[in-house]
Parts: structure tokens; C-alpha cells; sequence
């Protein structure tokens, strides 16, 4: 939200992202990917970034989940900027 407000580009709508972030930028690997992946396509989200430690896990996700979301592994803040600052998932900025 922060970089939104200070880059004046909004951050996308339907991109959802589990995970803490370091203060230098790392993306931390979390539990319960299955249930958090579930709640962000049940709240209309296309794309959910997940920690790229728990790349493992997407084995685990409901073929639900798996069929209609984007599933993309970061490990940097950077990556995910990249992604929410963008039009599409695939867009860089």
C-alpha cells in the first residue's frame, strides 16, 4: 500500500499474496497455503503470490484452486512490486 500510494499506481484488485516480508526484502515461507489459497480464490482473486520456500506445497492446493489461480512463487519484495504495481500478472514494471 505504501509503494501505491508513494508511485501513485494503484495495486491490483485481483492479486492476493500470503507471506511476512523482511526488513531486507525477503519473502517468508508460512502454513496453511491450502486454506489461504482457498479463501483468496473464494474472495475473487487471480493471482496469489506465494513465498517461493512454500513452491513445495502447491502439491497440497484444492484442484479448484489449482484450475482457476495463478499460483506465483517470490522471494523478494521486488518480484512482488513487480506483480501488484502491474496490469496483468505478467507485466513488469
Amino acid at each position: 500500500a505504501l509503494c501505491s500510494a508513494l508511485s501513485g499506481i494503484p495495486v491490483r484488485h485481483d492479486v492476493a499474496m500470503t507471506g511476512e516480508v523482511t526488513l531486507t526484502g525477503r519473502v517468508l515461507a508460512i502454513g496453511g497455503l491450502r486454506e489461504k489459497t482457498m479463501a483468496a480464490y473464494n474472495a475473487g482473486a487471480k493471482t496469489v503470490l506465494i513465498p517461493k520456500d512454500n513452491e513445495k506445497d502447491i502439491a497440497e492446493l484444492t484442484d479448484e484452486v489449482k484450475n482457476n489461480v495463478t499460483i506465483l512463487p517470490v522471494a523478494k519484495a521486488e518480484e512482488v512490486l513487480r506483480v501488484i504495481l502491474a496490469k496483468d500478472p505478467f507485466e513488469r514494471v
